[in-house]
């Protein structure tokens, strides 16, 4: 599992591409992963046969461990230290090359950048069939959890990932009592777990190889892999990872940092509601999504210009407000994987159809789940469409990182005054939510209710603009 930075420690494997005995060639996609941000593929770097798939469908992995095994034939492994050469030459199998990267490349997950970490190479093994899968004796070749760790290995210190020494820590559990389950040697979290609480049922340890299935995977579950496990009819536990793992932490560090206050406007949207009737059939927007979010957003981008304070950042570390010149505006978006909020970047230099292209890219790409993790970064505000719920409004919580984000309600056909008479209008109601520690009253209140008059007399699009 690659090291892709961002603060990831683990994945989940979504989808296996390839089986044992199938063929690879360099950058092919051979599995889909999930890791708290993103659905994302993973390519393979060497050409040869699928030797081993260590892990099923549905398992959860921390960066660092080894899921999948290539054999290279009778063509020479990638370069590879002196010190490393020997236990694989004298293997009688053909050499067996476990997610290594070979010199001078930097294979990553789809959509990540480079991480600095990723330029180290991981240590070569003896094939699978040399030493069994759950041996707990030390390896004689230096461990990836040590190389990722940045220290050399230590033949008395107990093999496990940087997040399960974090566990075991947090347990009291002492590594070296532990009886590792994993691959080589490796102590896994089921395995701490199991030091501090006693009598574990076997099929909570983690699932064995795939080629070569242990006991205990025999016993596991059907429905663990799948992702859901079920104690009872009436009863369904689904575990909580992945995105929405992510996304719930993310809201509650943002509940509890944050002090948020909410506004409400409520007005006739209807001249806007024109708007984008008579744009559908424009030609210079002819092929491009006309909706009310499009204009929504761009209103929301002439209030940022009209207030730039309202699009900043608190620097806790710093103690900073770090103000933005740019504006990435992100949409939240409702996947079956969970809440995201992918953002355009740079949205305040976009014209309206530029505009129009990008929503329309982002929702479809959300949609498909192939959403990327970078596009996921780096936003600055928000809108989130409760309306197309039916809902008329709500107390949006804030993005991470962002000083408000605004929530747009359904639009429906109201009574209201119009010219000094009632008449059937249709009216909206957007709600925005902001970071009390960077904007005061004033400036929400100023900001909501240009927003507002945008929407109310849409020429003000280019007045204001």
């Amino acid at each position: 599992m690659p090291d892709v930075g961002e603060g990831l420690t683990e994945a989940e494997i979504l989808k296996w591409y390839v089986q044992v005995g199938d063929t690879v060639t360099d950058g092919q996609v051979v599995c889909e992963v999930e890791t708290a941000k993103a659905a994302v593929e993973l390519p393979i770097p060497f050409d040869g046969t699928v030797h081993e798939l260590r892990f099923p469908e549905g398992t959860t992995v921390d960066v660092g461990q080894v899921i999948i095994s290539v054999n290279v034939g009778g063509g020479a492994a990638p370069e590879a230290p002196v010190a490393e050469a020997a236990p694989v030459a004298a293997a009688p199998a053909a050499p067996a090359v476990e997610d290594e990267e070979p010199k001078g490349r930097q294979p990553v997950l789809v959509g990540y950048g480079v991480a600095a970490s990723s330029t180290k190479r991981r240590a070569r093994k003896a094939p699978a069939g040399t030493v069994p899968a759950a041996a707990p004796a030390a390896p004689v070749l230096t461990s990836v959890p040590e190389q990722l760790n940045g220290h050399a290995p230590a033949a008395a210190r107990p093999l496990a990932k940087p997040p399960v020494r974090k566990l075991a820590k947090d347990l009291g559990v002492d590594l070296a009592t532990v009886t590792p389950t994993g691959p080589d040697g490796i102590i896994t979290r089921e395995d701490v777990h199991a030091a501090a609480a006693p009598a574990p049922a076997p099929a909570a340890l983690a699932p064995a190889p795939v080629a070569a299935p242990a006991p205990a995977q025999a016993q596991a579950p059907a429905p663990v892999a799948a992702g859901v496990v079920s104690s009872d009819a009436r009863e369904v536990r689904v575990p909580i990872k992945g995105v929405r793992k992510a996304t719930a932490a993310a809201m509650v560090g943002s509940a509890f940092t944050a002090p948020h206050v909410t506004e409400f406007v409520t007005f006739d949207i209807t001249r806007t509601m024109k708007l984008v009737e008579e744009l559908k059939s424009d030609k210079d927007m002819a092929g491009l999504r006309v909706n009310p979010l499009l204009l929504i957003a761009k209103a929301v981008l002439v209030a940022v210009k009209r207030n730039p304070d309202i699009n900043a950042a608190w620097d806790e570390a710093a103690q900073e407000i770090v103000l933005k010149q740019y504006v990435n505006l992100g949409i939240a978006a409702a996947t079956p994987r969970g809440l995201i909020v992918p953002n355009i970047k740079d949205a305040h230099a976009q014209t309206l159809p530029e505009l129009s292209a990008s929503l329309s890219e982002l929702v479809s790409t959300a949609r498909e789940g192939k959403t990327t993790p970078a596009a996921m970064q780096g936003g600055t505000f928000t809108i989130t469409n409760v309306g197309v719920f039916g809902v008329d409004t709500g107390t949006p919580i804030l993005n991470p990182g962002e000083a408000a984000i605004l929530a747009v309600g359904a639009i429906k056909l109201q009574p209201w005054v119009h010219k000094g008479k009632v008449k059937a209008r249709q009216v909206t109601t957007l709600a925005l939510s902001f970071d009390h520690r960077l904007v005061d009253g004033e400036l929400g209140s100023k900001f909501l209710a240009d927003i507002a008059a945008i929407l109310e007399q849409p020429k003000r699009l280019i007045t204001w603009a």
